[in-house]
């Protein structure tokens, strides 16, 4: 399945737009962004690399570990993936649908919930 940048990411701001409102004013200092392809090195950082895809990544300090002394940070950044939701997908409402997944999936890290948890409530 194929999406051109436009389309992919506007999927990715309808999928952020489905966020309950409660959890979009939790939202700070945080960046969503989309990439075609992770690097190298992210796919290392998160043991990615045995062939698997990597359809997103969240990289910062989640919400429940920042402490008062968090302050004059970088912001978190989630980035979402192109090129491997595109092979994993066989049609738009797929990847549409796998996008809002994934999307909901990199928001629970930074809500502090790990792959496990994540994995086993459908994201």
């Amino acid at each position: 399945m194929h999406m051109t940048e436009d389309e992919f990411a506007q999927a990715v701001h309808e999928a952020l737009e489905q966020v309950p409102d409660r959890f979009q004013q939790a939202l700070h200092n945080i960046a969503i962004t989309v990439a075609d392809e992770p690097t190298a090195q992210q796919k290392a950082d998160t043991n990615c690399t045995d062939g698997g895809e990597l359809l997103g990544l969240y990289q910062g300090i989640p919400l429940p570990q920042r402490t008062t002394g968090y302050a004059g940070v970088m912001p978190d950044v989630i980035t979402i993936f192109k090129g491997p939701h595109e092979r994993v997908c066989q049609t738009k409402d797929q990847m549409v649908h796998q996008i809002g997944i994934t999307v909901l999936h990199e928001l629970g890290h930074y809500f502090g919930f790990d792959d496990a948890y994540l994995h086993s409530h459908g994201y």
